[in-house]
């Protein structure tokens, strides 16, 4: 298949250069000038594309190159972009970091795959004319780096309308300057220790947005963005599907504050068997959706909730009848900690031993492949998937069903696994391995054919 998607990649010097400010001054501006605004990140990032979608108004989709073939990455690129005006794909960390000291993975392999104009974004604080060094050493490092274009961040308008001139001169046209955002103290965005608070926790995220935009529209070419992206070569791929099966199952799936990190393309491959995805929240629903054949628990912030997790008793003692019961779960990240004895001290589920507790710093940080030690749901023995892992909180018991090795070659045991469980710290998405989506779909059916109706077995 082939499709035209109008696309640039907008990428970073570094992390904290600003190129998520960026991104989202111009998301919000393109939307206000009323086109259909497509957003990807790159990489395995939850928050970034919660902003993405709080501000175009659709789901923002990852394109992760660990992760997927190059085929699949441009599939999900054509997937989510297809019916799109335009589409911003945010890059992760500096332009060419990869895994390792490689540009395996990178925002540069990203543009390179989908063939991509890039757009760097420089921070200017605390420089002049030694940005242009910088400037030069992300053109010259890959010859095909295709940046075509240069936003400075943190700017004046005087030191701009200087260097703007200088790149012209230096560089004869082969990058252009493409504007400016100045100091924006008031659209400052507060981080933690996972990066960016989410975006459902920015009271004042749209004025904040809306700022943004207007300081695009005045300091930043994005007729030049524009045209940029409708210049770009049509995608090429073969299309990545799942089969669509006879009979369709329940799952229910956590979605509130202290659950939100999810892929939405993962979710597809099991809406696209024909499951129903059923939303329902462990803070403030009493018990688990009625009628339902699987259940998973996504990551996120579970340690900041965890009074109010511990308090909701009922919907803890519904979960664990249900789990001992046999319905097949996924539960990665904040969900296992949530499926523990205790998070800080605060009861939790109770369904896997282990307390969780604060390291203080990140733990087992990065991508990992997890190999299957044993036959369980999602995976025989052997098998693999890639994944990651991103969190400050450890558990006591982390499991020993898979082994997640590193690109260094560290490894270690992982993930409590049977055949109706995946429950650890890693991440994974579906489209890396989807015979661990069409697993979970046949634990389903087997859920649902052993009982008929779950909600009188489990009492709900």
């Amino acid at each position: 298949m082939e499709q035209m998607i109008p696309r640039l990649v907008i990428a970073g010097s570094g992390s904290g250069c600003g190129k998520t400010t960026v991104t989202c001054a111009v998301l919000q501006a393109l939307v206000n000038r009323k086109l259909r605004v497509g957003a990807f990140k790159c990489g395995p990032d939850y928050i970034d594309p919660m902003f993405h979608s709080r501000i175009i108004g659709a789901r923002s989709a990852n394109l992760d190159l660990f992760f997927f073939s190059e085929n699949t990455l441009n599939y999900l690129l054509v997937k989510n972009g297809a019916d799109r005006d335009i589409s911003i794909v945010e890059g992760v960390m500096g332009f060419y970091d990869g895994t390792g000291m490689t540009t395996a993975a990178s925002t540069y392999a990203v543009a390179k795959a989908t063939q991509s104009p890039v757009i760097l974004v420089v921070d200017a604080r605390g420089a002049s004319l030694s940005l242009l060094a910088t400037i030069a050493g992300f053109l010259d490092f890959c010859p095909d780096s295709r940046i075509c274009g240069v936003i400075l961040n943190r700017c004046s308008s005087m030191t701009y309308a200087c260097l703007a001139k200088e790149i012209v001169h230096c560089f004869s046209g082969r990058v252009r300057p493409l504007g400016f955002l100045p100091p924006l103290p008031e659209c400052t965005l507060a981080s933690r220790h996972l990066g960016l608070v989410t975006a459902a926790e920015v009271a004042d995220l749209r004025r904040k947005m809306q700022l943004l935009a207007n300081q695009a529209e005045q300091t930043i070419d994005l007729n030049s963005i524009q045209t940029i992206a409708a210049e770009t070569t049509p995608v090429s791929c073969s299309a990545v599907t799942f089969p669509r099966r006879q009979e369709g199952v329940r799952i229910a799936i956590a979605r509130d504050s202290a659950f939100c990190f999810c892929y939405e393309d993962s979710l597809d491959a099991l809406r696209e068997q024909g499951a129903e995805l059923v939303e329902f929240s462990p803070i403030n629903d009493r018990e688990l959706p009625a009628d339902i054949h699987g259940l998973y628990l996504c990551g996120g912030y579970p340690e900041l909730y965890a009074e109010e997790l511990s308090g909701n008793s009922t919907m803890r003692m519904c979960i664990r009848r249900a789990l001992c019961g046999g319905l097949p779960c996924i539960a990665e990240c904040g969900g296992f900690m949530y499926l523990t004895e205790d998070i800080g001290g605060m009861p939790m589920v109770g369904f896997l031993p282990g307390n969780c507790f604060d390291t203080g710093r990140l733990s087992r940080f990065g991508y990992v492949t997890l190999r299957a030690q044993r036959d369980t749901m999602l995976a025989n023995r052997g098998e693999t998937i890639c994944g990651h892992e991103f969190h400050r909180w450890d558990c006591r018991d982390t499991g020993c069903s898979f082994t997640a090795e590193k690109v260094s070659g560290k490894c270690w045991p992982c993930i409590h696994g049977s055949n109706h469980l995946y429950a650890g710290f890693p991440h994974f998405h579906f489209y890396a391995n989807p015979n661990f989506a069409l697993r979970f779909y046949d634990a389903c059916l087997k859920e649902k054919h052993r009982y008929g109706r779950t909600d009188q077995t489990y009492g709900y």
